[in-house]
């Protein structure tokens, strides 16, 4: 086992993308295990055979539209509307924005992206530093993979069996509480240290067509959830039907996108669709090499010792997510590591739910932690930002986001009320 560990990172530290990496890790621990090698192949395919993976490039397209709609604009002017006067009133927007933004996109590299190259270039401009700047857009960038829809609650449904739509619908609490956390911080600065007033300009010409478009934009999640909670239909054909909506906005209503656009994002998305199934699926080999290196049993072993604290064996597996999420892809890290772990969390009593939540909020923290931080990597280029500074000033709305975990792990009803209110 430790020489499959060891491959791993040898070989992540060298450059080799992840995908390839965990692959070769996993096809030496097979090898090792006595196993033909054949069963990769079975493995690797297998992995990404699951009728819930269908629905992952329904929704990855949609937000995509979105995005291209020329969307993100209106929805930061709509937020701006409720927090542009205030002493911060841009940082609240920023915060407003991606919490939106995050019913649209499912993934926090969107969020980061998208949004980062607007406010990079509003925010130094009315006073705040760059560093603080990115650390906002990084910071809130997270609730884009809780609030549904939710790419990795896709991925989590595969690998554990759990119902996509009692996840989506878990995020919905986590979610709001990320960003309520990332609005205490900036409070918090803006009563102790002062921070600019907005600059945003919308005029009030303009306020009834953004309230209108910005109630369009959110009612496409509301629609997707809906229709999955009341069995309209399931997830992969709200997803569809997403894109449909999409598509009309961008085209028709807004009339913000060309064909062209469209071809672009249907292009874009399908690397992206390509690019996760072949992560998955290298994913799928690891975990099943470690499995057969005995790593379930170890963790299975675990279980008597916790029998009275099922509680603290949760923040023992938030702790191992906050570590792995530093290094390993979050996707991967959750195709590898949660098999083994669900067996021994269900042994204790631990509701499932409650699990996969902590572990989806603790491995999405590993996007703005160092080393690997993705979305550290993108604000630092987009906002021209070197590491040091801005990993100062994301660390208290980090700690912030890491107190809302916590929160989870000691008040399971934050995360199984909502599932158990609408079965």
């Amino acid at each position: 086992m430790a020489w499959v560990a060891a491959l791993g990172f040898v070989l992540v530290f060298a450059g080799v993308p992840i995908a390839f990496a965990i692959g070769l890790g996993g096809t030496l621990g097979v090898w090792l295990a006595g196993i033909p090698v054949q069963v990769i192949i079975t493995r690797f395919f297998g992995g990404v055979d699951s009728f819930v993976f269908i629905a992952m490039p329904f929704y990855i397209l949609a937000a995509e539209i979105m995005n291209r709609s020329g969307i993100t604009e209106r929805l930061i002017r709509l937020t701006s509307l409720a927090t542009g006067r205030l002493s911060g009133g841009t940082a609240y927007t920023n915060v407003g924005t991606s919490i939106l933004f995050a019913g649209i996109s499912g993934a926090a590299v969107a969020d980061a992206s998208a949004l980062g190259r607007f406010f990079m270039n509003v925010m130094p401009k009315e006073g705040y530093t760059r560093s603080y700047s990115a650390a906002v857009t990084a910071a809130s960038s997270i609730v884009g993979p809780i609030i549904p829809p939710s790419g990795l609650a896709i991925i989590m449904a595969a690998v554990t069996g759990l119902s996509i739509v009692d996840l989506f619908i878990a995020g919905i609490i986590p979610g709001l509480l990320l960003g309520g956390a990332c609005l205490v911080v900036v409070l918090a600065t803006a009563l102790t240290s002062g921070l600019p007033k907005s600059r945003i300009d919308v005029k009030r010409s303009q306020i009834p067509g953004l309230i209108l478009e910005g109630v369009l934009v959110a009612a496409l999640p509301f629609l997707i959830v809906g229709g999955m909670v009341t069995g309209a239909f399931t997830a992969t054909e709200g997803g569809g039907i997403a894109v449909v909506v999409a598509a009309v906005m961008g085209l028709f209503i807004l009339r913000s996108m060309s064909l062209k656009d469209l071809w672009d994002a249907l292009v874009i998305a399908g690397r992206m669709t390509a690019a996760i199934y072949f992560l998955v699926a290298s994913a799928a080999v690891l975990s099943y090499a470690l499995n057969l290196l005995g790593i379930g049993s170890m963790v299975s072993a675990l279980a008597p010792y916790f029998q009275d604290s099922p509680t603290l064996f949760l923040f023992g597996i938030m702790l191992l997510m906050l570590v792995l999420g530093m290094f390993i892809d979050i996707g991967a890290a959750l195709i590898i590591f949660v098999p083994l772990l669900m067996p021994t969390i269900t042994q204790l009593g631990i509701d499932p739910i409650q699990a996969a939540l902590v572990v989806m909020l603790t491995l999405a923290m590993g996007l703005i932690t160092p080393p690997f931080g993705v979305v550290l990597f993108i604000m630092m280029k987009i906002g021209e930002v070197k590491m040091a500074p801005l990993v100062r000033a994301i660390l208290p709305f980090v700690l912030a986001e890491l107190a809302v975990i916590v929160l989870l792990v000691l008040f399971p009803p934050l995360t199984t009320w909502l599932p158990n209110l609408l079965n």
